[in-house]
C-alpha cells in the first residue's frame, strides 16, 4: 500500500471519533507499529486534528469540514484543477508557486485545524493523484443534484476492482483528495469512495428518492451517533 493511501485510510478510521491503539491500527493496515507512529506524527504535523500518544492510543479531536471561504465547492474544484495542472508543469517557478498557493489554502481549510499544515495537502496527495478523479466530478455533482444513480467501477488500494451502483449524497474534500459519500446498493450501507479511484462511471437513467435510512440526513446522523458513542467510551 502506498503511503498516501495508508494516510488516507488512517483518517477514515480515526474519523469515527473513537480511541484507537497503535497496535490495532497497525493490524488493520498491515504495517508495523513503528510505521503507525511515524504516520500519526505526519498527520499531526500536517494539521489533521488528531490527539494521542504512543502506548495510549489516538483519536480525531474534531471533524474535518470544509468552511465556505466565500467559495463554492465547484469553485474550489476549479481552483485545485488549475493547481493540478501547474503542479505538474516543467516550469520550476510555477511549480513552486503552486506549492505556496497550496500551503496558503491549506492554512485556512478547514478552519478547525489548529496546527499549521506544513504543506499537508501537497506533500501527502500529489497533484497527479487528485487530477485522476477530476474527470468524474461534474457527473457526480450533477447526479447529486438530480438524484440519479451511478454505476461505477472502483479500485481499492490493492487495485482490485468492483462494480457498484451508488446513490451519491455529497462530496467531501480531504487535502487535495475528493470523496463522495453515498448509499451503496451492493453493500446495502453507506460508503465513502475516493473519486480518484473511480475507473469508470455511468450515469443511470434510474432516479432515487429519499428513503428512510438511506438519506444524507441519515448518514450525518449516524456519524454523529458514532462520535457521541466514542466520546462516552473513552477519551485521550
Amino acid at each position: 500500500m502506498r503511503r498516501t493511501d495508508r494516510l488516507f485510510d488512517l483518517v477514515l478510521i480515526l474519523r469515527d471519533g473513537r480511541l484507537h491503539r497503535a497496535e490495532d491500527l497497525a493490524r488493520q493496515l498491515g504495517v508495523s507499529v513503528r510505521t503507525v507512529y511515524r504516520d500519526m506524527d505526519t498527520l499531526a504535523l500536517s494539521g489533521v486534528p488528531v490527539a494521542g500518544e504512543r502506548g495510549l492510543g489516538y483519536m480525531m479531536t474534531a471533524p474535518i469540514t470544509l468552511p465556505p471561504l466565500n467559495l463554492t465547492l465547484t469553485e474550489l474544484e476549479a481552483l485545485h484543477l488549475g493547481m493540478a495542472v501547474v503542479g505538474e508543469a516543467a516550469d520550476d517557478e510555477l511549480r513552486r508557486a503552486a506549492q505556496t498557493l497550496s500551503a496558503k489554502i491549506d492554512a485556512v481549510l478547514p478552519e478547525d485545524r489548529t496546527t499549521p499544515p506544513s504543506g499537508w495537502g501537497f506533500a501527502v496527495y500529489p497533484f497527479q493523484d487528485a487530477a485522476a478523479g477530476f474527470r468524474f466530478m461534474p457527473q457526480i455533482r450533477k447526479a447529486i443534484r438530480s438524484r440519479q444513480k451511478l454505476e461505477i467501477s472502483y479500485a481499492d488500494d490493492a487495485g482490485t476492482r468492483t462494480e457498484r451502483v451508488i446513490r451519491p449524497l455529497q462530496m467531501e474534500y480531504w487535502g487535495r483528495v475528493w470523496t463522495t459519500s453515498c448509499w451503496c446498493e451492493l453493500r446495502q450501507d453507506f460508503r465513502v469512495f475516493r473519486v480518484d479511484r473511480i475507473r469508470s462511471l455511468k450515469v443511470m437513467a434510474e432516479l432515487f428518492v429519499e428513503e428512510q435510512g438511506k438519506s444524507l440526513a441519515d448518514y450525518i446522523a449516524r456519524q454523529e451517533q458514532q462520535g457521541q458513542a466514542a466520546r462516552r467510551t473513552g477519551s485521550v
